[in-house]
């Protein structure tokens, strides 16, 4: 199975489990007392969008080249998690909203058997991130990295929830208001993950040089191509879940001009072969002094 076949499927998995956790924690958070688990279904229902964005771009990102983008359509990608980002931000701002409002507001103690909610959805929420943090670092891919980072943030504001309802229980009469603290606070950590996942999105845009690892490995298997002397620039940028390179090899300054277009060739066909996720693979022959 290709990398965007797997992101495809992971992501369904993704709106599968969103769906059904927003209406068991709305469900639950209603009939609990607990607009700490309420809170937890508004971000679960934006993770729901979210992800069915992140479907879009990975089947928009899935088109070949053409006339208008050569080099295909994969930098829908990090734009793709830019409006992720805004998602997580709109969630976390409306339950902060709502946590102040709360807390300003007397309301009942939150039911004991919303801790065993809470406790389950904890568990499913990390194990779903897992998944799908590995399936993102498997086809690099931005876009699925924030899918995950939303199960993440979602099993923070459960265990927040779990730590708020908790103290509203034991501690009883004058604490029902922990319930809401526990959700301001979730929301910070919501805010804090967006950044992480806006910074390596932003660098994909900005293309910058933070792939140092993968240029070392070029510049190795470059020499093992016969005819290649040696390595000078090399400069890799992504595009979705390809790695589009730059590289300038050194030759012999006495061949003809067919034989270095051949060494060219060679190279190019060898780094796509022994490399991952290589996409359009650019060599610039230099002579040798």
């Amino acid at each position: 199975m290709d990398n965007e076949q797997t992101a495809i499927r992971t992501t369904y998995f993704s709106i599968i489990g969103n769906t059904s956790l927003a209406l068991i924690k709305g469900l639950a958070g209603v009939l609990g007392n607990s607009y700490a688990l309420i809170a937890d279904a508004i971000e679960s229902t934006t993770d729901i969008f979210s992800s069915l964005l992140v479907l879009l771009g990975f089947k928009y990102a899935k088109r070949p080249p053409d006339e208008n983008h050569p080099y295909g359509h994969g930098r829908i990608e990090p734009l793709i998690t830019f409006a992720v980002v805004v998602f997580l931000v709109v969630s976390a701002t409306i339950i902060a909203y709502e946590s102040i409002q709360n807390i300003q507001i007397p309301h009942k103690t939150p039911k004991a058997w919303t801790l065993i909610v809470l406790g389950l959805i904890i568990v499913w929420k990390e194990i779903s991130f897992q998944i799908v943090i590995k399936k993102s670092k498997q086809t690099n891919s931005s876009s699925l990295k924030a899918d995950a980072w939303h199960h993440r943030s979602d099993a923070i504001t459960s265990v927040m929830a779990f730590i708020g309802i908790s103290i509203a229980i034991i501690f009883g009469k004058g604490f029902e208001t922990a319930d809401d603290w526990a959700a301001l606070f979730a929301s910070g950590f919501i805010l804090y993950n967006s950044y992480l996942i806006l910074r390596p999105a932003l660098g994909e845009i900005m293309d910058e040089q933070l792939y140092g690892d993968l240029i070392i490995e070029i510049r190795v298997k470059a020499k093992e191509v016969h005819g290649v002397l040696g390595t000078e620039k090399c400069f890799v940028r992504k595009a979705g879940m390809k790695f589009l390179v730059d590289l300038h090899v050194i030759v012999d300054g006495n061949i003809s001009v067919r034989e270095g277009h051949d060494i060219a060739h060679r190279l190019k066909d060898y780094l796509q072969k022994e490399i991952e996720n290589l996409g359009q693979v650019l060599i610039h022959i230099e002579p040798n002094e």
